[in-house]
């Protein structure tokens, strides 16, 4: 039987989303326990009694982080039709200017779980692929979604968002950006499985 973890204090909650406000300000690089304390209104011993110690914190930031991926990624399920119209979908979310900050921050995360994997990071990058190929197979028909090939074409799909999400973040180029991403939506809207050989052809 699994045991489910306890439900958080309210000010547990109330103490983590002012922690969240604070790491999609300033990054968790240089995360520590005082100066966040300070900013939040609390202390150091308070939220050691809450997380535990500084990779405490952190691994709950990062579990909060992955509810508004989530949250952004899960109406995919029943809105999109097809790949192409998920990536144009995903992709006006992610270009928009005020999620920045939390992109900076999965990006971040992402980029430690893989050069720290025994640290609070461990397990952040891969749970983030299996999350977005998660979703993408629901935006799948299902003969496309249950072939090898249909999982490229989603494998593919997401290499896409994320290759030209780190473009973005790092230059703010919008425009380019965006035309290579329609780009390769219209590729995807030409691609399909070829059910008898479990083939990806183009039409």
């Amino acid at each position: 039987m699994t045991v489910s973890e306890p439900t958080p204090s309210a000010r547990k909650t109330e103490l983590l989303e002012a922690a969240y406000a604070y790491a999609l300000e300033h990054g968790l690089a240089d995360l520590s326990l005082r100066p966040v304390a300070a900013a939040i209104g609390s202390s150091p011993r308070v939220l050691m009694f809450l997380f535990g110690n500084k990779d405490g914190l952190v691994k709950a930031l990062l579990a909060r982080a992955r509810v508004d991926e989530l949250a952004m990624i899960e109406p995919l399920r029943s809105s999109a039709k097809g790949l192409p119209e998920a990536v144009t979908h995903v992709w006006t979310w992610l270009a928009a200017e005020e999620h920045r900050p939390l992109l900076r921050l999965w990006a971040e995360a992402y980029a430690r779980s893989l050069v720290e994997p025994d640290g609070p990071w461990a397990g952040f990058a891969e749970s983030t692929v299996n999350d977005w190929l998660g979703v993408l197979a629901t935006c799948q028909p299902e003969p496309e979604r249950t072939t090898e090939q249909g999982l490229v074409l989603r494998t593919l799909t997401l290499a896409t968002l994320r290759g030209a999400l780190l473009d973005l973040l790092a230059t703010g180029d919008v425009e380019r950006v965006t035309a290579a991403v329609d780009l390769q939506a219209e590729v995807l809207g030409v691609a399909r499985v070829d059910e008898s050989q479990s083939g990806i052809i183009s039409v």
